[in-house]
């Protein structure tokens, strides 16, 4: 026989199964019981079910199946399969009612199931680094798994779960499907770390825990103009003679560059964050201009510096005053302790005072 009747054979034999199938009624009263009622099996592993039937139901039945091999036992057809090798098996059990060509059946649900063979992720379109504030469409490439209805495909950075994606749609056999996810990156994404991970949702009768393929990592760089480190005093008032700092400190992604511009209006040869005076003078007061740059923008930081001349007349004045008040305060203690302390006193009062002593008695 050749391959083209060999096919032709199959195709009739398939076609009248499922007139036959179709044929039947599924809402008639005693329909055959399949023991389990639902199978969820792996594609390639064995299977296994009863299908049973009234004890008045005996005048005609049997399973209708594409697969395997059945086996009758009273009210009771076995059927097993060494190995799932269809996607759609529909196993159908059924009897003929007596005096009637009325047949009723009913049909086992199987969910042949296969996880991904792989799952990719990737930026559409995109290599190197990112830009804030753009957008860009992750794509999470599934490869070959069935059922497609039933799986659940989630992006992730890092451990943070973004968005979760089924499919609408019904495929038995293994299909490829991309799923995609439009980002914005921000500063804070930059090094974070993207993902995907595909899982077949098979319900309770299905493998626990469900099968989960996830993909490689994918580090993100996402480059963003420069941010200014703390708030910049942009008013300085200092006294002439003192150390100035002026401090522009910034970061972002690439790293900036720093250039100065003087009050005078020429730039400055500092290629650092940090501008510094030892000594200032009523010269150095005016605009200071930091431009903090890299390859997102720049940013322009700005110091109103006013230089406080010393008081040479004012300070004299003081000096002056003090010593003249310690000099008073000097008179008036020495004046003081002359007059109070030491007390005046003279020879004559001296020899006066000598006599005055009388003899005291002394009675025993």
């Amino acid at each position: 026989m050749s391959l083209s009747h060999i096919l032709l054979v199959v195709s009739l034999t398939d076609f009248l199964y499922r007139i036959h199938v179709d044929a039947c009624d599924r809402n008639c009263a005693d329909k055959p019981v399949f023991t389990p009622s639902r199978l969820v099996v792996k594609y390639g592993d064995p299977v296994a079910a009863n299908c049973s039937v009234c004890e008045d139901c005996l005048y005609l039945f049997g399973l209708e199946t594409p697969l395997g091999e059945q086996n009758q036992n009273g009210t009771t057809i076995s059927w097993k399969a060494p190995k799932m090798t269809e996607w759609d098996p529909a196993p159908s059990c059924y009897y003929t009612k007596k005096d009637s060509d009325d047949q009723c059946c009913s049909d086992l649900p199987i969910t042949v199931y296969q996880p991904p063979d792989n799952v990719l992720i990737r930026f559409d379109g995109h290599t190197g680094p990112m830009f804030e504030g753009r957008y860009y469409t992750l794509q999470c490439e599934v490869q070959k798994v069935a059922p497609i209805e039933n799986l659940i495909v989630t992006f992730y950075k890092g451990q943070t779960a973004l968005d979760k994606q089924p499919y609408n749609g019904t495929y038995k056999k293994p299909v490829t499907k991309i799923y995609n996810l439009v980002i914005t990156p921000r500063e804070e994404d930059d090094g974070a770390q993207y993902w995907c991970e595909a899982k077949l949702e098979l319900g309770p009768e299905g493998p626990q825990p469900p099968p989960v393929v996830i993909s490689q990592k994918i580090t993100a760089s996402v480059h963003y103009k420069p941010r200014l480190q703390g708030s910049p005093h942009s008013q300085i008032t200092i006294k002439a003679g003192s150390p100035l700092l002026l401090n522009c400190s910034a970061w972002g992604n690439p790293s900036p560059s720093y250039s100065w511009t003087l009050p005078s209006g020429s730039p400055h040869s500092s290629s650092s964050n940090v501008l510094t005076i030892d000594s200032v003078a009523s010269a150095n007061g005016g605009l200071y201009t930091c431009s903090v740059s890299n390859s997102r923008g720049t940013i322009n930081v700005e110091f109103n510096v006013t230089v406080e001349e010393i008081n040479i007349i004012l300070i004299i004045v003081i000096v002056v005053v003090f010593v003249a008040v310690v000099a008073v305060g000097g008179l008036f203690y020495y004046h003081y302790y002359r007059t109070k302390r030491m007390g005046k006193y003279t020879l004559k009062d001296v020899f006066r005072l000598g006599r005055q002593h009388t003899a005291v008695p002394i009675t025993e």
